[in-house]
């Protein structure tokens, strides 16, 4: 080959490993440990002034000359001469080393050595190294890269070392390829979480590496970082271990009185690896000291893992807790948490001693829809102890607290492509009030329908008129309902009380028009019960009393009901001219009469002895009992109005470029709803139902949701309240008497546009709690990590300046305000406001503030104050509740990252609990 400059022949020259991947262990030596030691390499036998050291290489001047840019690969030199009885040396690569620089590469074989200055790269087999300068020494099997000066004096184009997905970034490196040693000097790598900077990193063979004078830490900024760990010894075995003598933290280049003589740190290549969670340290002033959320984390496989978590109070107290994730990709997911809590209460002796055991039990499991389409299912549980969200020593949410309802369901569902079309679900429901303790639950309800069939459409398909859009329908529900109490939860009573059912119905329906300008339906339902379980009343002359026996056995009733509906839809608009702010207002009006007829199913029911004198008495039906009610004594004859009303504005917009008006909202709706009863008598029934209205819009750019209703009777009422077949008008009263009223308002602002399908408070709304911050935030005692407020989405640009003109901030507001005048009270029986907002007072400080008012009882409903300071690689907070039966405050200081979380110091109050 030919120098094009210089004109100077040149043979290229082959080489091959007698070892594999050279540059292996030099990115090993850096990346595989917390923090990337030094890796002395051995002193090479036989010495040369050929060999540059770290000095030279940061002057590349004293190494080479400078020569115009080429590129070149190594290749084998052949000869033709016949072998001699030499054995010829082995070539030490295995493969082609391409390389290339912006200024010159260099070649002096005397000194059997390859320079490469500025810009220089090298590439070997999955190897990539980029420096200022690069050094080859072949002969040596050695190779050296560097940094260079720029004009300034300031050193320029560091090191890169690069193999598969590992990166180094030393100062210089220094590596035999015979050997497989390397020096490394001021390395930075990444080791999963960690930030690792070694003064000198040494790899004495394939799996030990010795780092002398490292620092790791989890900053982002490894050269300058806020806090870190300082070790003046590493031993590491990649894959397996790192070993540290004495270990000391340093916060701000502080060294602090934290350390440790020597630490050790188990390394798996694994994502999900097993381990110990460390407990943090509590008190109680009713239950002792306690150690909170120690445990283990078991790392099962990619598709699923457990944690076990558990409190211990000196009292005795103590709780446990198991939680798993699971997935399994395109075919579902889910999560179960299983909590139980042995709760002590004071001493044995005191009167305040109390023991009570409380449970919770949450499930959630979705399913791809793309695995199966024809079918699915689903589960969301969450039951357990009415109590347990009052008086759990590891829930921190008022939203949780104050809920009165728990819910579940779990369902299955398929769809049979037949014809007509089968559709399928099975459904376990799960209903309980936490104030009255009461269950209600069904397991299961089966659901079967069959499509809705046409028996008189043509061969054209078309459904138009009163025959052809004639349909039927096959609907059965089975269910069996369990209705019981915390007590008895699972014992057999609960299952000896449970009562089944199955209702079969076949509606016909039609719907067509009249008059053009009327829609019009009618329709006819059959109804079918089957109960398994019926009563007998009788007079049980030992009791003195009516009582009702169990009888068992199949028995059935059949019921029928017509109704029919006409509606319309009128349109009207106002026109105010094209000059006008508010050029047009749009009414839309659909109101609609319906009638509902359902004849009397007197047959069913069954006269029994009232008394002991034998007083037969016929009112009621030994199907009273089941889970779908009993058939009606009388026949019901009812007619039904509805109206309802949209209003919507066409204004000048404000955008002066627009040439058509904004069309805004003015009522989403406004609804008025009656009934009158044909069979009225006047006297145990009267004619007019009240008329309910309600209404709801938006307003402020669709910011604020409005809602109201009241419910106006046209009846007056006696001295005792009850209503009478007098109108109130003709009582010296107003057409109508209002019974009832409400209002809602809520309000949501912020300086910024929030992502709406971005979930806010999760876990608290599946506790039963609120997905906004009214009733504070869910604190996460398993994981104090987490912040309080919103974090900014990652890559957001985050304020940099201290005075800044605008910063974060949100608000949520909402007022509730109900009236009542049943028996003319006349009187406001709620009037709440409550108060949530948050703001970045500075680009590191965060508050926030959950209040309100009852003006009704005059006191502050329930407050929260929060605080957060964000200490870049570390995270702190502090929340209080100042009063109230849930009065309580907490503090937290951590390391935001998951690998250091035990680092921290977590105290919170407990003084009711």
């Amino acid at each position: 080959m030919t120098c094009q400059k210089t004109g100077h022949n040149f043979t290229k020259i082959a080489f091959k490993p007698l070892h594999t991947n050279l540059f292996n262990i030099v990115l090993l030596s850096i990346f595989l440990t917390i923090g990337t030691g030094k890796l002395y390499s051995q002193d090479i036998t036989k010495k040369t002034t050929a060999i540059p050291t770290k000095k030279q290489i940061d002057n590349p001047k004293t190494v080479a000359d400078k020569t115009e840019k080429s590129i070149g690969i190594i290749k084998k030199e052949t000869d033709s001469i016949k072998k001699d009885s030499i054995k010829p040396k082995k070539a030490f690569l295995d493969g082609k080393v391409k390389y290339k620089a912006e200024k010159y590469v260099k070649i002096d074989q005397k000194k059997k050595l390859i320079t490469l200055y500025d810009k220089a790269e090298l590439y070997y087999q999955d190897i990539e190294l980029t420096s200022g300068i690069i050094v080859m020494d072949y002969e040596k099997n050695e190779v050296y890269a560097g940094r260079i000066k720029d004009s300034t004096g300031a050193y320029t184009q560091y090191p890169n070392f690069k193999q598969g997905v590992n990166v180094v970034e030393p100062d210089s490196i220094r590596f035999n390829f015979k050997t497989k040693k390397a020096l490394i000097w001021n390395s930075r790598s990444d080791q999963g979480e960690f930030k690792v900077k070694a003064v000198i990193t040494k790899k004495e063979n394939d799996s030990v590496y010795f780092l002398k004078g490292a620092r790791f830490t989890t900053s982002t900024n490894i050269d300058n970082p806020e806090y870190y760990f300082q070790t003046s010894k590493v031993k590491f075995i990649p894959g397996k271990k790192i070993v540290t003598g004495l270990t000391n933290m340093v916060i701000a280049n502080v060294p602090t009185p934290i350390a440790l003589p020597f630490a050790f740190f188990p390394m798996s290549k694994e994502t999900n690896i097993s381990g110990l969670i460390l407990p943090s340290y509590n008190d109680s002033n009713t239950r002792g000291f306690s150690l909170q959320n120690g445990g283990y984390y078991f790392a099962l496989s990619d598709n699923y893992d457990l944690t076990a978590l558990g409190d211990y109070y000196t009292n005795g107290s103590y709780g446990l807790r198991f939680e798993s994730s699971y997935a399994k990709r395109y075919k579902f997911r889910g999560n179960i948490n299983v909590r139980f809590e042995n709760l002590i209460s004071s001493e044995r002796g005191y009167p305040d001693y109390s023991k009570q055991k409380i449970y919770n039990i949450q499930w959630s499991h979705s399913k791809d829809t793309k695995s199966t389409p024809n079918s699915s299912f689903s589960a969301s549980v969450n039951l357990g102890s009415s109590k347990y969200f009052r008086q759990s020593i590891n829930q921190a949410n008022v939203g949780s607290n104050l809920n009165n309802t728990l819910s579940s369901s779990i369902s299955y569902s398929k769809t049979f492509n037949s014809v007509p079309q089968v559709r399928m679900s099975l459904t376990a429901t799960h209903s309980q009030n936490t104030q009255t303790e009461e269950i209600n639950m069904t397991l299961p309800t089966l659901q079967l329908s069959v499509d809705r069939i046409y028996p008189f459409v043509g061969k054209d398909g078309l459904k138009k008129g009163f025959f052809k859009n004639i349909n039927l329908q096959y609907n059965l529900n089975g269910r069996n309902s369990i209705v019981t109490n915390d007590s008895l939860f699972f014992k057999p009573q609960m299952f000896r009380d449970a009562k089944m059912g199955i209702e079969h119905t076949i509606p016909l329906s039609t719907n067509f028009k009249l008059f053009k300008y009327f829609s019009a339906s009618s329709s006819f339902n059959y109804k079918e019960v089957w109960y398994t379980k019926t009563i007998k009343r009788t007079y049980d002359e030992d009791k003195s009393a009516v009582v009702d026996n169990v009888v068992n056995g199949f028995d059935a009733f059949r019921t029928y009901s017509m109704s029919s509906s006409l509606g319309t839809t009128i349109y009207g608009t106002f026109n105010f001219g094209d000059d006008k702010k508010i050029k047009s207002i749009r009414h839309v009006m659909r109101p609609s009469v319906s009638y509902g007829y359902t004849p009397s199913f007197e047959k069913y029911y069954d006269t029994y002895a009232s008394d002991a004198t034998g007083t037969m008495i016929k009112q009621y039906s030994r199907f009273e009992s089941g889970i779908f009610g009993a058939p009606g004594i009388s026949n019901s004859n009812n007619l039904g109005f509805d109206l309802s009303n949209t209003f919507e504005a066409k204004v000048t917009d404000k955008d002066s470029t627009k040439v058509e008006p904004k069309k805004i909202m003015l009522l989403n709706n406004l609804n008025l709803s009656t009934s009158y009863n044909l069979n009225a008598d006047g006297k145990t029934s009267l004619a007019w139902s009240p008329v309910r209205v309600s209404g709801g819009t938006q307003l402020f750019a669709n910011k604020m949701n409005m809602n109201f209703g009241a419910t106006l009777d046209p009846y007056a009422i006696d001295n005792s309240g009850a209503r009478i077949n007098v109108y109130n008008i003709n009582n010296g009263g107003s057409l109508f008497r209002m019974t009832s009223a409400n209002m809602t308002l809520n309000y949501a602002i912020s300086s910024k546009e929030k992502d709406k399908t971005k979930d806010k408070n999760v876990q608290s709304a599946r506790n039963g709690g609120r997905e906004d911050d009214l009733f504070g935030t869910n604190t996460d005692l398993n994981d104090n990590r987490k912040s309080q407020f919103d974090e900014a989405e990652e890559g957001e640009d985050k304020i940099s300046e201290f005075f800044k003109s605008e910063l974060p901030w949100d608000m949520t507001f909402a007022y509730s305000l109900t009236y009542g005048n049943n028996n003319r009270e006349k009187k406001i029986i709620g009037n709440s406001i409550m108060i949530s907002a948050n703001a970045d007072i500075t680009p590191k400080w965060k508050a926030g503030v959950s209040t309100g008012y009852d003006f009704v009882q005059n006191g502050v409903t329930f407050t929260q104050l929060r605080f957060e300071r964000d200490l870049l690689s570390w995270r702190m907070d502090f929340n209080w509740t100042p009063f109230g039966t849930n009065a309580n405050w907490g503090f937290f200081i951590g390391i935001k990252s998951g690998v250091l979380s035990d680092i921290k110091w977590n105290k919170r109050s407990n003084t009711n609990r």
